[in-house]
């Protein structure tokens, strides 16, 4: 049964020597710099549906709407900056080097912009783009496309379209992750609601193998709350520096 408490009555992680810390983070993490999301109030989904935005079917039946789309996160997503809990994930991995696994399900910059060198984007990043049919490297991309004739093509005539995982494709990086959960001694999970899987089966992955440390950070206990030892509840900008001590 998971301790279900305020962040504040817990205490900071005393990691030993060697210890390997996995971190993933999720929506929540970003939505405290602005970063808009699907689920919230506000969300995504109010104005547009899921699947004609972030499917293969949406892109298929209207490319312009779905570059449409991602065009206005990129323009948002620009404005937001930073926060504590992005600061302090940074923080960590400078102390910790190749000791701590970064692995969000977010697809904007945040991580980087706090100065996160070793981030794995499961779903995808927000400012790369890449070929529709072949296997060619994604590369940099802060472009904007309106209209189909903006629409660009790679050199097999494919469309570009944004490197972002869509509903029914695979994550990116399983086998990293997998290798990096099965080394962790410490399992964090960071804002994510704990319903969007593969993410949310990672924690009782590394319960499975026993002797890992499990907490959550967030406002609320999430969906798979009962698999962690620890759900610390509160803001992540607050949260995640008590976190590590910082």
């Amino acid at each position: 049964m998971a301790r279900v408490a305020p962040f504040d009555r817990f205490s900071a992680l005393a990691l030993t020597e060697g210890e390997r810390v996995f971190v993933l983070t999720g929506a929540g993490i970003s939505a405290e710099s602005g970063i808009r999301t699907f689920r919230d109030g506000n969300g995504l989904w109010e104005e547009h549906r899921v699947e004609d935005v972030a499917s293969p079917e949406g892109w298929q039946r209207d490319p312009v709407l779905v570059w449409r789309f991602y065009a206005e996160r990129r323009a948002q997503a620009a404005t937001c900056p930073p926060n504590a809990a992005h600061a302090a994930l940074a923080k960590a991995e400078a102390n910790l080097g190749d000791r701590l696994f970064l692995c969000t399900q977010n697809v904007d910059p945040l991580h980087e912009r706090a100065g996160s060198r070793r981030v794995l984007h499961m779903h995808g990043e927000l400012f790369r783009s890449r070929c529709e049919n072949e296997d060619a490297p994604d590369f940099a991309d802060e472009g904007t496309y309106f209209g189909a004739e903006a629409i660009p093509r790679c050199a097999c005539g494919g469309r570009v379209r944004p490197h972002i995982v869509w509903f029914g494709e695979m994550p990116m990086g399983l086998a990293a992750i997998a290798e990096a959960l099965d080394r962790c001694n410490v399992f964090v999970t960071i804002g994510s609601s704990g319903v969007v899987y593969p993410a949310a089966g990672f924690v009782r992955q590394v319960r499975q193998r026993g002797g890992v440390r499990t907490i959550y950070v967030g406002p609320e206990a999430p969906e798979n709350a009962g698999a962690f030892d620890e759900c610390r509840l509160g803001p992540a900008s607050q949260v995640v520096p008590a976190l590590f001590g910082f």
